[in-house]
């Protein structure tokens, strides 16, 4: 075979349809549908690869793995997730933002989740000890950790008062973050505002009354809308010069000064074991929704110095990973 006409086989070997590709070998395929980037997303591909490591599935081997990737843009999930269903994976692998596009795209393909909200509450399942269809997960710790996230801004900035709280009036959680948010806070004796935005408008408006209110340090809550935006959160903290601090570790990673929240590495390795005993033939329905307990912890030593700050050695001891 001549040079040219091996490199134009192997042109369109690459471009073979999912399902040609299928028939090339006997190995199951996993939908992988996510909102974010690919980039963004590695860290936790790669501890999504370890738990199926553990149930005896190597990407490349024995399985392959179909991404599909948003890229923050949202409005693309549903085209999407119908495109993965066409192909018919043995399994969809979804996180929060597609989880519902995924449900909606199929009935019959098992569906993983990963969520930091209530899945009950997003309609994903009935139950978490009996999810039903075709979806079961991984939760990871959340709301529950807010007051802890103040507890620990409040030790990196003693000084600084008021502080607030960020939260999204539209989630149904609100009402309860700040009631426990507010109990922490006087509990340290500190005054607590809190302002909401639920749209991008809202957040440029709610930093302004921060920095009129001249608020000394911010705990943004858990909430969907809050994640998808992690680094124009962590843009306009540094922008305004203010101690702020999330959940998840893309925060402090983009320029927040601290992170403090359920580990998403975790909450995908976890997945990754579902997604294993579900090619061994076992069904969603008979996998209780999983909660991870992990929690990690992360500071930016670089917003850190930038602020003035100085981050205690007790405190930067029990940090899991520091940006320097």
């Amino acid at each position: 075979m001549r040079r040219r006409d091996f490199i134009t086989l192997l042109g369109s070997a690459a471009a073979w349809p999912l399902e040609a590709r299928g028939q090339q070998s006997a190995r199951p395929v996993i939908g992988f549908l996510n909102g974010a980037s690919a980039e963004s997303w590695a860290p936790f591909v790669s501890t999504f690869r370890q738990g199926l490591g553990e149930t005896g599935f190597a990407e490349g081997k024995n399985v392959a793995i179909e991404y599909r990737w948003a890229d923050e843009h949202y409005d693309r999930l549903p085209a999407l997730a119908a495109d993965l269903v066409r192909h018919q994976p043995s399994v969809i692998v979804a996180n929060h933002v597609s989880a519902a596009a995924a449900k909606a795209a199929t009935a019959t393909i098992p569906i993983v989740f990963t969520t930091a909200v209530d899945p009950v509450q997003l309609g994903l399942v009935a139950s978490l000890a009996r999810p039903r269809g075709n979806l079961t997960g991984v939760t990871t710790l959340n709301v529950e950790l807010v007051p802890k996230r103040l507890e620990l801004l409040h030790e990196l900035i003693p000084a600084a008062t008021p502080l607030a709280l960020l939260v999204n009036s539209t989630n149904s959680d609100a009402e309860t973050v700040a009631s426990d948010t507010r109990a922490a806070a006087r509990a340290l004796g500190l005054d607590l505002h809190v302002v909401e935005a639920s749209t991008d408008r809202d957040l440029e408006t709610a930093f302004a009354s921060l920095a009129q209110r001249r608020v000394g340090g911010l705990v943004i809550a858990p909430d969907p809308f809050f994640v998808s935006r992690i680094k124009p959160l962590a843009a306009l903290a540094l922008d305004r010069a203010l101690p702020a601090a999330f959940e998840f570790r893309q925060f402090a990673a983009a320029g927040g000064l601290m992170s403090y929240g359920g580990s998403l590495a975790d909450s995908y390795r976890l997945a990754g074991i579902y997604a294993g005993r579900i090619l061994k033939g076992e069904k969603p329905a008979d996998l209780p929704v999983q909660q991870s307990t992990k929690v990690e912890f992360f500071i930016n030593f670089k917003t850190a110095k930038a602020l003035g700050i100085t981050v205690p050695l007790p405190l930067s001891g029990r940090a899991d990973e520091i940006f320097e």
